[in-house]
């Protein structure tokens, strides 16, 4: 009897914790959040925070350079190199396009939904020659 009431008490005790650090990111039973950031619209985060610079097609404009240059396959500019230029900015060093400022505002998984977004894209379109021509 005492192990069984012992038991529902633990039960009662994760139960509310779980509740509780699920508000904390938004609500719900914590679930939710991890849901969202898998589902997040990388398409439309690019959009919002990339294409001004680097263009709706990712082909650039003269603000920034093509995504899809041969300079940003991954494994030249890894996903990591792209957190980096996102977080903290990044130095021209390909480009005469000047430097790169940070994108304030992002969440982790914001980022992460962007630079699928453009491996995606680089995928389905391949890469372009660099230097341009």
């Amino acid at each position: 009897m005492i192990t069984a009431v012992l038991i529902t008490s633990l039960m009662s005790l994760v139960g509310a914790c779980s509740k509780d650090s699920g508000s904390e990111r938004g609500g719900g039973s914590g679930d939710e959040s991890a849901t969202a950031s898998t589902t997040l619209d990388g398409a439309a985060l690019y959009q919002k925070n990339c294409a001004s610079c680097h263009g709706a097609d990712l082909r650039g404009t003269d603000r920034g350079p093509s995504q899809l240059s041969q300079v940003y396959e991954p494994g030249h500019h890894t996903d990591d190199s792209y957190r980096a230029a996102v977080i903290q900015g990044a130095v021209a060093h390909h480009w005469t396009f000047g430097d790169m400022a940070p994108v304030t505002g992002l969440k982790d998984a914001e980022i992460d939904a962007i630079i699928s977004f453009i491996r995606e894209q680089q995928r389905e379109h391949g890469f372009e020659p660099y230097p341009p021509r």
